[in-house]
């Protein structure tokens, strides 16, 4: 066994130099973007311009691995816009995996309940508001006393955002069905309006 090890790394020992610089180079921009140091959002945008200005002249000492660079800088460059507000707005985290777990675990307890693996159409017209309350359920107790704090104008402006979706979900289920029924019933509304 031991020799089998060491013959796959004496074969693999030209890769090692190319690959030690690579993992360098993306270990450097996560320790930039991971910003122990607090900097503002434009001291860590300067600093990581400056790594991918390093990596476009120096693509070439990475040898096979030129092409992983040239992805990482086309990535960071698609990312870049939305990249540093983590950075620019106080206690916005830097990544999306808690936001990621609290909506799995809407999609879990949906799929629990109905039996479903996909989402339901309840969850695109309700979403804003059914998906806040799981959220909130899962945080704290709610009691009579938080309902009533309730902002009446916010809620009643949800209601008819959330009518407007239904109905408009349900305009476009009709129009599948029997497109057109649906076409010859609008254009009766429009002759019946002129």
């Amino acid at each position: 066994m031991n020799r089998l090890i060491g013959r796959a790394l004496q074969e693999t020992a030209p890769l090692w130099p190319n690959i030690k610089r690579a993992f360098g180079w993306v270990h450097r921009a996560a320790h930039i973007l991971n910003n122990t140091e607090a900097l503002p959002a434009p001291a860590v945008a300067r600093r990581l311009d400056g790594l991918c200005g390093a990596l476009c002249r120096h693509r070439a000492c990475a040898g096979d691995l030129a092409d992983g660079v040239d992805h990482f800088l086309k990535v960071t460059r698609s990312y870049r816009p939305g990249l540093f507000h983590c950075h620019a707005v106080a206690d916005l985290p830097g990544t999306n995996n808690g936001l990621e777990g609290l909506f799995g675990s809407y999609r879990y307890c949906q799929r629990r309940t109905t039996g479903r693996r996909s989402a339901s159409s309840a969850t695109v017209v309700r979403g804003p508001a059914r998906l806040v309350a799981s959220v909130t359920s899962h945080l704290a107790p709610l009691d009579a006393s938080d309902l009533a704090a309730v902002d009446r104008t916010r809620w009643q402006a949800m209601r008819t955002d959330i009518t407007a979706r239904r109905l408009q979900r349900t305009r476009g289920s009709r129009f599948r069905r029997d497109p057109e029924a649906y076409l010859r019933k609008l254009e009766a509304q429009y002759a019946a309006a002129k």
